[in-house]
């Protein structure tokens, strides 16, 4: 944790700022969720999650250079959940290899993520990279032009109450819209050009994603 906590410092201070200040009213409500949504869209139509995150951060100004970079911790560990591996088409005895990123912009940790690959499935120069760098994996294993199929996609948080269309938007309230740290989350496994599953995916997009000025507050 401690090297993770140093690429954090490294990469900004707002990389462990407080979550993004929207006003609590029905139209900034109105707008997060629109918001939230589309950045869901664009990642479902899209292999690459580190790429979309990048085009977010240029188009959203959440960075003067919108480049995504992998902090990975390194003393993390956690096993291949059951449902993943049967994704996967794997047996107990096949040589899985796990990493554990964040994703930052501008020093903002857009994205936390849990990636289990086979890496008898990439090449020796991509094990390597990925064992001795923190480049993000997509680009490392763009050569393989996978492709991306998503289990579930699923917001964590809504600023909209369920039913809402019908009873209405809630009334604004005198304290800022209350973001929680985790907003959204996709599984996903990718697979080669030949279709053969290499890695799975839990992504967890965080409330940094929407730190920026609501389009209702702007001039």
């Amino acid at each position: 944790m401690r090297r993770l906590a140093l690429a954090l410092a490294a990469c900004g201070a707002t990389a462990v700022a407080a979550a993004p200040s929207w006003p609590d009213t029905p139209l900034a409500r109105v707008e997060a969720l629109a918001l939230l949504q589309t950045l869901n869209a664009d990642l479902l139509s899209q292999p690459s999650a580190t790429l979309t995150l990048e085009r977010w951060c240029g188009a959203h100004r959440l960075a003067a250079s919108p480049r995504v970079l992998a902090l990975r911790d390194r003393d993390a560990h956690k096993p291949l959940p059951d449902d993943l591996r049967r994704a996967l088409g794997i047996g107990p005895q096949t040589p899985v290899r796990y990493r554990r990123v964040r994703l930052a912009c501008g020093g903002r940790v857009l994205s936390e993520a849990d990636n289990w690959y086979l890496p008898g499935r990439l090449t020796a120069a991509m094990n390597r990279q990925l064992d001795g760098s923190d480049t993000p994996f997509g680009k490392v294993v763009r050569p393989l032009r996978f492709s991306r199929h998503t289990l579930s996609a699923r917001l964590l948080w809504s600023p909209l109450p369920d039913g809402w269309e019908m009873r209405g938007v809630p009334a604004a309230g005198p304290q800022p819209l209350a973001l929680p740290h985790q907003l959204l989350q996709h599984r996903a496994v990718l697979a080669d050009a030949r279709g053969r599953p290499f890695s799975a995916l839990v992504e967890t997009y965080t409330a940094q994603v929407l730190a920026f000025p609501p389009p209702g507050a702007r001039p």
